[in-house]
């Protein structure tokens, strides 16, 4: 009797535990707010929520065209993201995404699913206002100005060298003119007719 009634008791413990472990198990929640931002031509953004207390340890997203059963899963081990960034996506395209939550044992039910399409290239640029600027047209005009500015100093620089190269040789044939110029003089001072001391010139006798 008495071992009966422990195999009894044993039972209802583990009935007990079983119970309430299954309903931690499936109070996992799937993730809320499901959002799309940040939609470009070959990527998007998408972030979610979750109920504070949920154990997770991570997050799994999928990702499909919409009427196309090939999927791309992508796994987040991460308790702290609320984000993932969907990359090489074909533009003017509808695509469809869950966020399921992953703990320990398991993952959350998928949570609804979010529809959006991916934007036309001239769509994109057309909704672009002319005065408009991204971080990367400011960052390529700043490369090409500093090219700019550094070709200018170059040739700068060489037109300086030159003209000071110029003038130093400028220098050098003025200054040497003087000297020149008395050469000249004592050359053609030697080179002139002997006269007599008397002013006569000297004849030879024949």
């Amino acid at each position: 009797i008495h071992s009966t009634e422990k195999t009894d008791t044993r039972q209802k413990i583990r009935d007990f535990f079983s119970s309430h472990v299954l309903c931690f198990y499936a109070a996992l929640s799937a993730p809320l707010n499901v959002t799309i931002r940040e939609l470009e031509v070959n990527s998007a953004v998408v972030t979610w929520e979750i109920l504070e207390g949920d154990p997770v340890i991570g997050f799994a997203i999928t990702q499909q065209k919409k009427d196309v059963r090939m999927l791309r899963f992508i796994q987040e081990v991460n308790t702290t993201t609320r984000s993932c960034a969907l990359w090489d996506l074909d533009e003017d395209t509808e695509y469809i995404v869950h966020v399921q939550s992953i703990s320990m044992e398991g993952s959350s039910p998928p949570s609804q699913p979010v529809l959006f399409k991916t934007p036309k290239e001239s769509e994109k640029m057309a909704s672009k206002s002319p005065d408009e600027v991204t971080m990367e047209e400011v960052g390529q005009a700043a490369q090409l100005r500093a090219g700019e500015l550094i070709i200018i100093v170059v040739v700068l620089v060489m037109w300086a060298g030159v003209i000071a190269l110029f003038c130093r040789q400028y220098d050098i044939i003025k200054d040497n003119e003087p000297n020149n110029n008395k050469d000249k003089a004592k050359n053609s001072s030697e080179c002139s007719t002997p006269e007599h001391p008397q002013g006569g010139l000297l004849r030879s006798n024949v």
